[in-house]
């Protein structure tokens, strides 16, 4: 059968206070509506449908890489109104299409994958998702007979004071059978107070017509909207333990998860150790037997077995085998550190590659260059490649010795098998086996210090 989705993603979200569309606010580091469209793709559900109001542009850039299309909803006149804005995507198509909120970020593939079976198993028209809680506060009440049938769904402000007491709550995501909701979707008024279309009409239209509904709970933190800053908070606290908790089965040891924060594409390795307040995103992947100090940012990066890292920040790079990063080093998108080297405090990497067992132990920058194996850099060194207008590459070859407080302008090339005295300006190639020495030579001037009568 048939199965689509849609996506609501157009409410104006004032309660949020922001200029960016509510549903573009992260939970751990993922807008909230790719969230849904993930978890809607891993559960099969492939033809996804985006309803865009407020800030669609931005809503577009931000999933077109997903592989949806959309619909304009141009005025937002109620979640009724939302649908009816997607009638051309569900136009001449048959089967199932499940509706679900961008602002909902905590609904699982398995929650989704079994209301789905739920409700095609049923021979339901209509089925709605909802959630037992002790207090129901503004939510709307899922009615039901004393057997157990869907009524109706009754508005919090509607709700007479037996309504009031139930406490199943409707989530706001449905299931329909789609020529059924296109038909009751002519049907809809906005004869209300608030002169809007809501899709809770749809269900009374369906009963009407003597058509099954039926209604399945779930646990509420799995349908938690987000209205709020508030509410985006509680939500990033579920979503961080969700995380947390898989690693951890994983083999993965989190010292303090409380204080670990870990993007929902990252992967990582058993017996991988990680101290409090790093924060790993994006699609990074650390491999086994690593060691994550406090206090990191990795993003995007591969971070191979048996790796120490010590309060650093790694962006859009690769880290060799056994190597050793920190404390304070920064490795800049497009950098490769190779095997067993050690990049170590305050030392800046950019857009490089590091031989194996290559050390860079501190306060050194090093831009745009290729550097071998077996290397070793004095403290203070800088790879000069930068003029005012344009990048230029430094080759450094394998065995060299850099010595400190040396300068490389770059473009140039550093053969195998070199060093390099202290404090020299390096401007052309050293040959292989040389020792380049770029300074002015030492000159004392005796009794100086006398005849300028600066004696104290």
């Amino acid at each position: 059968m048939y199965k689509c989705a849609i996506i609501l993603a157009a409410g104006e979200g004032k309660r949020m206070k922001s200029d960016l569309s509510k549903v573009l606010h992260k939970v751990s580091g993922k807008e909230m509506v790719n969230h849904v469209i993930d978890t809607m793709k891993k559960s099969n559900l492939l033809d996804i449908n985006v309803i865009v109001g407020k800030c669609a542009e931005a809503v577009k850039a931000a999933t077109i890489s997903r592989s949806v299309t959309y619909s304009f909803q141009e005025k937002q006149l109620g979640t009724g109104h939302a649908v009816l804005s997607a009638k051309e995507f569900l136009k001449d198509k048959t089967g199932t299409v499940a509706i679900f909120s961008g602002d909902a970020p905590l609904i699982t593939m398995e929650t989704v994958e079994e209301f789905l079976n739920f409700h095609v198993k049923q021979e339901f028209k209509a089925t709605i998702l909802t959630s037992i809680v002790d207090d129901s506060k503004k939510y709307g009440r899922i009615i039901r007979d004393e057997k157990g049938t869907v009524l109706k769904i009754v508005e919090h402000k509607d709700c007479n004071a037996e309504e009031l007491k139930v406490k199943e709550i409707n989530a706001g995501m449905y299931c329909f059978d789609i020529e059924v909701l296109l038909d009751s979707l002519s049907k809809l008024s906005n004869d209300n107070a608030q002169e809007e279309y809501y899709i809770t009409d749809v269900i009374e239209i369906i009963r009407a017509q003597g058509l099954k509904v039926g209604a399945i709970d779930v646990p509420f933190e799995e349908t938690l909207g987000v209205n709020s800053r508030i509410e985006l908070a509680q939500a990033e606290r579920v979503m961080k333990n969700r995380i947390n908790t898989k690693h951890m089965e994983n083999g993965v040891t989190l010292i303090d998860p409380e204080n670990t924060y870990i993007g929902t594409e990252v992967e990582i390795g058993n017996d991988t150790i990680i101290y409090p307040g790093n924060i790993i995103e994006g699609r990074t992947i650390i491999k086994s037997n690593c060691l994550l100090y406090p206090n990191s940012r990795i993003s995007d990066s591969v971070i191979e077995e048996g790796v120490t890292i010590q309060s650093s920040v790694i962006l859009e790079s690769h880290i060799g085998k056994e190597t050793t990063v920190g404390p304070y080093a920064y490795i800049r998108p497009e950098s490769e550190i190779g095997k067993h080297a050690r990049i170590g405090n305050f030392v800046e990497i950019k857009k490089s590659k590091i031989g194996d067992n290559t050390k860079v132990s501190h306060l050194t920058y090093i831009g745009d260059a290729e550097v071998g194996s077996g290397c070793n850099f004095g403290c203070g060194t800088v790879v000069v490649n930068y003029d005012g207008k344009k990048k230029y590459k430094t080759i450094i070859g394998n065995n060299a010795f850099i010595g400190c407080n040396t300068n490389l302008v770059s473009p140039v090339e550093v053969k195998d098998n070199t060093y390099i005295a202290a404090g020299s300006t390096i401007t052309k190639e050293v040959p292989t086996g040389s020792l380049a020495i770029a300074r002015a030579r030492q000159i004392n001037l005796e009794g100086w210090v006398d005849r300028k009568g600066l004696k104290k």
